[in-house]
C-alpha cells in the first residue's frame, strides 16, 4: 500500500514539474506567434532548453533577505504556497485508475486546500515589510477570496447534477452528455473566475508592474521567487484540470470507439485546450481597473452564479420527484 501511494505521488509530481517547465515555453512561443515575433528559440530545438536554463539561473542566484523582513515567516511563505498548490492534486483523478486518494468529498477538499494558498501570499506581502509588497498581497487576497465564492457555487451546481461530491462520480455522470451543454452559462463564468483566481490577464492586478513593481513577491529572489512562479503555473494546470473534470468529461473519451486510448491522454488534451484559452486571453485583452474587477465579482458574477445555483437546484429537485 505504501509503495503504491509512493508510485502514485511520483507519477503526479514529476510530470507536473515537467509540465510547469514546458508551459512557460509554450506560453512564450504562443504569445510570440500571436504578436508576430519569435519567442525563445536560441537554446535547443525550438528553445526547448530555455525553461531548464531559466530554472538553473534562479537556482544559482544569491538569495537576498531584506533586513526589515520577518525572516522566519518570510522564508516560509513561498514554501507554504508551493505545498498547498501541490497537495490539491491528491484528490484529482488524472487517469482512469483514479486519484492518489479518491475522496468522497474530493470537490470540497480541492476548494478548501486551494483557499489555504491565500495565507502564503498574505504572509509574503505582510512580512516583507514593504509597501509595494503589502499592497500587492492585499489586492491578491481580496481578489482570490472574492472569486472563490462564485467558483464554489458553480462546483456545487455540477455536483447536484451528479448527486455526488466525488470527482470520479462527476466524470462518470457525464457518460451520456457533457455538463458543458446544460451548464454553459456557468462554464463561461467559471473561465472568468479562473482567470481572476489565477491572477492572470486581464485580472493580473496584484502583479501590475506599472503600479506595484511586482506585487506581493517583489522582495523575493532566487528560489523564493521560483517557488511563487512554479505555484502560479501549476495552479494554471490545476484549474484547467478541474475545468476538464467539471464540464468536459475529464478522462472520458468523446466517442465510445476511442476508449482504447488512455484516459490521461484525453484529460491532457482537454487540459491543453483550456490552458490555450488562458494564454489567448492574456495576449488579447488589456488589464482591468481594480474597481471594475471587484465590481464584476461581487455585483455581477456572484448574483448570476447564485441564481444559476438556485435554478439548477429547483430543476434537479423536480426531476428527482418525477
Amino acid at each position: 500500500m505504501v509503495l503504491y501511494l509512493l508510485i502514485m505521488i511520483l507519477a503526479t509530481v514529476v510530470p507536473l514539474l515537467l509540465a510547469v517547465a514546458f508551459l512557460t515555453l509554450v506560453e512564450r512561443r504562443v504569445m510570440g506567434a500571436m504578436q508576430r515575433r519569435q519567442g525563445p528559440n536560441a537554446w535547443g530545438f525550438f528553445g526547448v532548453l530555455q525553461p531548464f536554463l531559466d530554472g538553473l539561473k534562479l537556482l544559482l542566484k544569491e538569495p537576498i533577505l531584506p533586513s526589515s523582513a520577518d525572516q522566519p515567516l518570510f522564508l516560509w511563505a513561498p514554501i507554504l504556497t508551493f505545498l498547498t498548490s501541490q497537495i490539491r492534486w491528491a484528490a484529482l483523478p488524472t487517469s482512469r485508475a483514479g486519484a492518489v486518494r479518491d475522496l468522497n468529498l474530493g470537490t470540497m477538499y480541492v476548494l478548501a486546500v486551494g483557499s489555504l494558498g491565500v495565507y502564503g501570499i498574505l504572509l509574503a506581502g505582510w512580512r516583507s515589510n514593504s509597501k509595494y509588497a503589502f499592497l500587492g498581497c492585499c489586492r491578491s487576497v481580496a481578489q482570490m477570496i472574492s472569486y472563490e465564492l462564485p467558483m464554489g457555487l458553480i462546483v456545487l451546481s455540477a455536483c447536484m447534477i451528479a448527486n455526488s461530491l466525488n470527482w470520479s462520480a462527476l466524470v462518470s455522470s457525464q457518460e451520456n452528455g457533457l455538463f458543458l451543454f446544460p451548464l454553459w452559462p456557468l462554464a463561461l463564468i467559471w473561465i472568468v473566475c479562473c482567470l481572476a483566481e489565477l491572477n492572470r490577464a486581464p485580472f493580473d492586478l496584484p502583479e501590475a508592474e506599472a503600479e506595484l513593481v511586482a506585487g506581493y513577491n517583489v522582495e523575493y529572489r532566487s528560489m523564493g521567487f521560483a517557488l511563487f512562479f512554479i505555484r502560479e503555473y501549476r495552479s494554471m494546470i490545476m484549474m484547467a484540470t478541474v475545468t476538464s473534470l467539471l464540464f468536459l468529461g475529464g478522462t472520458r473519451a468523446p466517442f465510445f470507439f476511442l476508449n482504447w486510448l488512455p484516459g490521461s491522454f484525453w484529460l491532457g488534451l482537454k487540459r491543453t485546450a483550456v490552458v490555450f484559452i488562458y494564454i489567448w486571453v492574456r495576449a488579447t485583452l488589456p488589464r482591468y481597473k481594480y474597481s471594475d474587477l471587484m465590481d464584476l465579482g461581487w455585483k455581477r458574477l456572484l448574483p448570476l452564479t447564485l441564481a444559476g445555483f438556485v435554478a439548477n437546484a429547483v430543476i434537479v429537485f423536480n426531476i428527482q420527484m418525477l
